[in-house]
């Protein structure tokens, strides 16, 4: 006997005449891929059929009517971005008929899908941040040159908490020019963040001392006019002698990640969120965070408070003697806007 196909939205036998309209104005004026034409064919396949269940006409369709398919497809199971990235394709849509003169104005206008819990950035913990940027290949194991050069990115990226386009942006000298530098003497890095906004941010002692060891290292591989538009002034170059990209240095440092022996692979923003989660759990200054991370709103900058507050629930678990009593484990909660669930010890 066959299995049963799982239930489905069922599709209209025939569309629309005003969907095929609409299909054919995004595939041929807005020349969108195809892809993105089936995506919007599926979702006005919903529409259709939610139309044809609720017994009117799509330019019938009332704001009532989307709250209602918006609540019943959230209480079948779809995500907050999929019910999004629907009502987006119906927003399209009705706008379309709109400006046909089809539609007095467009129903989706005011409708929102549920509302989507903001993911906690990931961050290392403090050992695992240390194991990573103290880890040091040996001699025999691999081209020193290399291992100078990504120990140095490694140290920048958490101890200055820069972007990976902040730091592929540096060069080795301070120039008009220069997108960024680092003053060695001074132990600032200068960068160009995003809205093309500039700042500086301390360079700790152990990322200046891996500056100097690549700094000397660079020289054998640096080559006037190697990189092109920078004129080979670039901090950090592969053995052509061009500047590296970002692609380049998130391959080497999951390498490196694996090599130091972590459990998880490591990204670039994983280090900026790292230099982020623990100058905070030290000094607990959020304005101070928001400066060195180059936030524009500390709205952004607060998503690392939810992390503080996970370091700070795990030291109550394993120290306080009624977080680990029977019935009595890890009731300390965070704010409403904060709280993420964690399961007792």
């Amino acid at each position: 006997m066959k299995p049963v196909p799982p239930a489905q939205d069922s599709a209209p036998e025939e569309a629309d005449p005003l969907v095929t309209r609409y299909l054919a104005y995004v595939r041929v004026e807005k020349r969108l891929a195809s892809r993105t034409v089936e995506l919007y064919m599926a979702d006005l396949e919903k529409l259709q059929a939610n139309a044809r269940k609720a017994g009117v006409a799509l330019t019938d369709v009332k704001h009532t009517h989307l709250r209602r398919w918006v609540a019943q497809m959230h209480s079948r199971g779809r995500s907050g971005r999929g019910i999004a990235l629907i009502l987006s394709g119906w927003r399209g849509f009705y706008t379309w008929l709109g400006r046909e003169g089809l539609v007095p104005g467009n129903p989706v206008q005011d409708v929102r899908s549920p509302k989507i819990a903001k993911p906690l950035p990931k961050a290392l913990s403090v050992d695992e941040a240390v194991q990573l940027a103290s880890f040091e290949l040996e001699a025999t194991d691999g081209d020193p040159f290399l291992e100078a050069r990504d120990q140095c990115i490694t140290e920048l990226l958490y101890g200055c908490g820069l972007r990976i386009s902040e730091l592929v942006g540096l060069d080795a000298q301070a120039s008009g020019k220069a997108r960024g530098w680092i003053d060695m003497q001074g132990g600032d890095a200068h960068v160009l963040g995003k809205g093309e906004k500039r700042r500086s941010v301390p360079v700790g002692g152990a990322a200046l001392k891996s500056l100097h060891k690549w700094l000397a290292a660079r020289s054998l591989w640096a080559r006037p006019g190697a990189d092109g538009v920078q004129g080979g002034e670039a901090l950090f170059i592969n053995q052509r002698g061009s500047r590296l990209t970002p692609q380049h240095i998130r391959v080497r440092l999951k390498q490196r990640s694996q090599q130091a022996g972590l459990a998880t692979p490591v990204h670039p923003h994983m280090l900026r969120h790292s230099f982020a989660s623990h100058v905070l759990q030290s000094s607990g200054d959020l304005r101070a965070v928001q400066e060195l991370l180059g936030h524009a709103s500390i709205t952004t900058t607060q998503a690392y408070t939810r992390l503080d507050f996970q370091h700070l629930a795990k030291i109550y678990d394993a120290a306080h003697p009624r977080a680990m009593s029977d019935g009595a484990g890890s009731k300390a909660k965070a704010p409403p806007e904060v709280q993420e669930p964690r399961k007792p010890k």
